[in-house]
C-alpha cells in the first residue's frame, strides 16, 4: 500500500534474481522453460519500468479499459421511423428522426439495406447505432461526403483535392471538450512519472475525475525535439506543436496531483502546460454490427478521394466501434477522439484497383489513446493504419492485412504500440506519407512488438523515426542491435508475451498502484 510503480518494479527485481537462477540451471541442462522473453520487459514484467524506452499502452480504449464495452438495451427501431431497409427507398430522413428520438439506449437498425444520401450527425451521449450483423445489416450511402458538403482544398504539395481526402465520415459522433482550466504547472515533470506540481491548489478539481495536460512548444521548439528524442529531421514546415495527455486523478495534496497512470512525455511550465477537467461533452456512443458499402466507382489513386467515408469521432471519447464490414470506401474510420475502442472489422472492396494495386486512401486512422484490435484488410489502401499530428498512446494489435503498412504520417505522432500483427506479404511495413520538412514519420517511443510477415523485415529507413523506438519479435534476418540509449531491435522468434498490451493490462490490474 502507499507504493509507487518504481518501488514494485524494485522488488520484481529481486524476485527475478531468484528466477534467473532457475533459468539459467535450466538452460544448462539443455532446456527451456519457456519461450524468449525480452531484455525490456523479462518474465510477467519484471524489468519493465515506464520510465525506460517502453511506456505504459494500457490505457488505450474504451474507459481506459477499466470496464468492458456494454451491450446496451434496445430503445428503437429505425422500422418504426419509417425506414424500409429495401436498398430502394431513401431511408435518411428515416435514421435522423430515429437518432433524434431515441436516448439513452440501442437503436435497432434490422437486417436489410438501407440507402442513404446524407450523413448522420450523433451530437449527444449514450447512444448506439446497432445492426443484427455485418453481413445483413448494410448502410449503403449513395453520396460521397464531397457531394454533400463541398470542402475542396490542395494537399501540401498544391495538388487540389478535397479535405475528405484524409478526413470525415458519413456517420460523425462529434463532441467537444467543455471541462474548465484548473492550474498550470509550476515545475518539470519528467516521463515515466506520475506525480505534477501546479502553480496553485486547484479549485473545483476533485479526486477520481480525469484532467487533461496541454502542452505548447515554445519559440525555440524544444518540445518538439524532446518528442523526436534529438532527432528531429528536417521540421522547416512544423508550425505548432503540441501534445495532449488525459489521466484520472488519484489523489490531490495543496498543489500537487498524483495521477493514476504514468507521463507520455515530460510536462514542464516551458511548454505553456496547463491542466483542465476533462469533460468531453459525448460519450458512450456506440456503432456496431453493420456493413457500410459505397457506390463501385474504380479507384483513381492518390488525392482523388471524395470522402465515401464510413465514420468519425472528433471530440468524443469512450465510445466504440465493432463487429464492422467496411466495402468500396475512400477511407476507413478517422477517430479523432479518446479512449475510443475500435474491434473486429473487416475492410474489402471489389471496385477496380490503382495502378499500384490499392483501393482507398487511409485504411484506419488512430485518435488518442484509441484501441485498434482485431482487423482484417483483405485489399490494400495507401495508407492501411496511420498516425499523425501528436497522435499517441495509441495501441493496434490482434490483426492480419495481405501486404500492411504501418503510415506514421509525420507531424510528432509518439508512443504507439502496434502488437501481434500479421502483416502478410512484408513489401512495405514502413511506408509512410506526410507533407515535406514536417519531421521524420514518427517520433520517439513507439513500439513494434511481435510482428510478423512473408519476408524478413529490418530496422526501419533513417528518415521514418528516431533511434528512441523499439522493434521486438519483428521477423527478420538481421542481426540484433540492443542499446537502451540508442537503437533496439531485438529479433526473437517466439516472443513472450505475444501481445505486449495485453500483458501490461495485466500487469496494471493485477499491481492497481494507491496513494
Amino acid at each position: 500500500m502507499n507504493v509507487t510503480q518504481g518501488q514494485k518494479l524494485g522488488g520484481r527485481r529481486l524476485l527475478v534474481a531468484g528466477v534467473g537462477f532457475a533459468l539459467l540451471s535450466g538452460c544448462l541442462m539443455g532446456t527451456r522453460a519457456w519461450a524468449d522473453t525480452s531484455q525490456l520487459w523479462g518474465r510477467n514484467g519484471a524489468v519493465w519500468s515506464a520510465q525506460g524506452r517502453i511506456p505504459d499502452y494500457s490505457f488505450a480504449g474504451y474507459h481506459s479499459g477499466d470496464a468492458p464495452i456494454p451491450t446496451v438495451e434496445v430503445k428503437g427501431n429505425v422500422r418504426d421511423f419509417g425506414a424500409k431497409g429495401d436498398g430502394v427507398s431513401d431511408d435518411t430522413e428515416a435514421f435522423k428522426r430515429a437518432i433524434a428520438a431515441t436516448n439513452d439506449g440501442a437503436l435497432l437498425i434490422p437486417a436489410g439495406r438501407y440507402l442513404l444520401s446524407d450523413m448522420l450527425t450523433i451530437g449527444k451521449s449514450n447512444l448506439v447505432l446497432r445492426g443484427e450483423g455485418a453481413e445483413k445489416t448494410v448502410l449503403f450511402f449513395s453520396k460521397s461526403l464531397e457531394e454533400i458538403k463541398p470542402a475542396p482544398t490542395k494537399n501540401t504539395g498544391g495538388t487540389p483535392t478535397s479535405n475528405y481526402s484524409w478526413s470525415g465520415g458519413l456517420i460523425r459522433v462529434e463532441g467537444k471538450q467543455t471541462g474548465a482550466e484548473v492550474g498550470v504547472v509550476k515545475t518539470r515533470a519528467a516521463r515515466g512519472t506520475q506525480v505534477i506540481e501546479l502553480e496553485a491548489a486547484p479549485t473545483g478539481l476533485k479526486s477520481g475525475q480525469k484532467i487533461e495536460i496541454r502542452q505548447t512548444d515554445a519559440d525555440n521548439n524544444t518540445l518538439l525535439q524532446h518528442l523526436y528524442a534529438g532527432q528531429t529531421g528536417d521540421t522547416r514546415e512544423v508550425t505548432k506543436t503540441h501534445t495532449s495527455f488525459v489521466s484520472r486523478v488519484e489523489r490531490i495534496q495543496g498543489n500537487k496531483l498524483w495521477l493514476q497512470r504514468t507521463l507520455r512525455t515530460d510536462i514542464s511550465p516551458q511548454w505553456k502546460a496547463t491542466v483542465r477537467v476533462f469533460a468531453p461533452s459525448v460519450t458512450e456512443v456506440g456503432i456496431e454490427d453493420l456493413g457500410f458499402d459505397f457506390p463501385r466507382k474504380p479507384y483513381r489513386g492518390h488525392f482523388t478521394e471524395v470522402g465515401y467515408n464510413p465514420l468519425t469521432f472528433p471530440g468524443a471519447a469512450d465510445c466504440w466501434a465493432r463487429n464492422l464490414r467496411i466495402f468500396n470506401a475512400d477511407s476507413g474510420p478517422f477517430i479523432s477522439g479518446t479512449f475510443i475502442s475500435v474491434e473486429n472489422v473487416v475492410f474489402d472492396a471489389d471496385r477496380t484497383a490503382d495502378k499500384a494495386g490499392e483501393q482507398g486512401h487511409h485504411g484506419f486512422t488512430v485518435g488518442t489513446d484509441t484501441l485498434f484490435r482485431g482487423f482484417d484488410f483483405r485489399i490494400k489502401f495507401v495508407h492501411d493504419i496511420s498516425a499523425e499530428d501528436s497522435a499517441a498512446g495509441n495501441v493496434i494489435a490482434d490483426g492480419k492485412g495481405v501486404d500492411l503498412c504501418f503510415d506514421s504520417h509525420k507531424r510528432f505522432p509518439h508512443a504507439n504500440l502496434y502488437t501481434n500483427i500479421d502483416i502478410g506479404k512484408g513489401n512495405r511495413m514502413y511506408s509512410s506519407g506526410g507533407g515535406n520538412a514536417l519531421g521524420r514519420n514518427s517520433a520517439a517511443w513507439t513500439t513494434f512488438w511481435n510482428i510478423r510477415a512473408a519476408r524478413p523485415q529490418a530496422w526501419p529507413p533513417t528518415n521514418y523515426a528516431p533511434d528512441m523506438i523499439t522493434l521486438v519479435g519483428v521477423q527478420t534476418d538481421k542481426p540484433a542491435q540492443t542499446d537502451k540509449e540508442g537503437r533496439w531491435f531485438e529479433p526473437l522468434t517466439a516472443v513472450e508475451p505475444t501481445n505486449l498490451y495485453d500483458a501490461q493490462m495485466e500487469w496494471r490490474h493485477r499491481d492497481v498502484v494507491r496513494f
